[in-house]
């Protein structure tokens, strides 16, 4: 049973969802104290947060922040926000989807399920190489030259499946395939959030201008 930390202050739809996700084999944590939040994550330790940005004192994209310092939990954000900024924001923060409010529960259970495969996909090996660039895929980061990253689930797959295909270019349709299995579900924005933030972290262990962007195409590691 997967459990779920679901970080939404109107308490209606908090209970609504927590309902909901406890039909469908899920363990639901409800939290109302939302001054700590980066604390109750630590100690509740779960599977998946839901996180509404709209709080009372810091918004959801703070404690998203205050999340990744600890944990590389999937982190789901839920929100009546619906600006393209909003989302972009949501990714840089360290979140693995974004759900617009309102929204059909059903369609919540099945992000959720696509984002748990995804950070609990089993690897054959401990490590992937391509050049000088070598990929931990037990613990998720990346190292070259001795220097090392951590990856987010996001950018660790955006990594593997480029790695597995070095050479060749690889579709954008592709890869949100891989990364959310129906691409109907996203924002294109999302994508080019995650790659960028991926490429980024490549820079700061030295490794620069590895992944080039095709024009209409997709994505080349070269």
């Amino acid at each position: 049973m997967y459990k779920v930390l679901i970080i939404e202050d109107d308490h209606k739809l908090r209970s609504l969802i927590g309902q909901y996700l406890a039909k469908w084999n899920f363990q639901p944590v409800l939290v109302e104290d939302f001054e700590l939040i980066d604390q109750i994550a630590l100690k509740e330790n779960p599977h998946i947060i839901l996180l509404d940005i709209n709080l009372p004192g810091n918004d959801g994209f703070y404690w998203c922040s205050k999340i990744r310092q600890l944990s590389d939990v999937p982190v789901i954000f839920i929100s009546s926000r619906s600006q393209s900024m909003d989302i972009v924001i949501a990714m840089n923060m360290g979140g693995d989807d974004y759900i617009q409010k309102p929204f059909s529960l059903e369609v919540l259970v099945a992000k959720m399920n696509a984002v748990l495969r995804r950070s609990s996909s089993i690897v054959d090996n401990d490590f992937l190489e391509v050049g000088e660039l070598i990929l931990n895929l037990q613990n998720a980061y990346v190292e070259s030259r001795g220097k090392k990253a951590a990856l987010t689930k996001n950018e660790f797959q955006i990594l593997y499946l480029l790695m597995k295909k070095a050479g060749q270019i690889v579709s954008r349709d592709e890869i949100m395939r891989a990364l959310w299995e129906d691409e109907q579900f996203i924002d294109d924005n999302t994508l080019t959030v995650n790659v960028n933030r991926l490429r980024k972290k490549l820079g700061e262990i030295g490794v620069e201008d590895t992944i080039t962007t095709k024009k209409r195409q997709g994505y080349l590691l070269q």
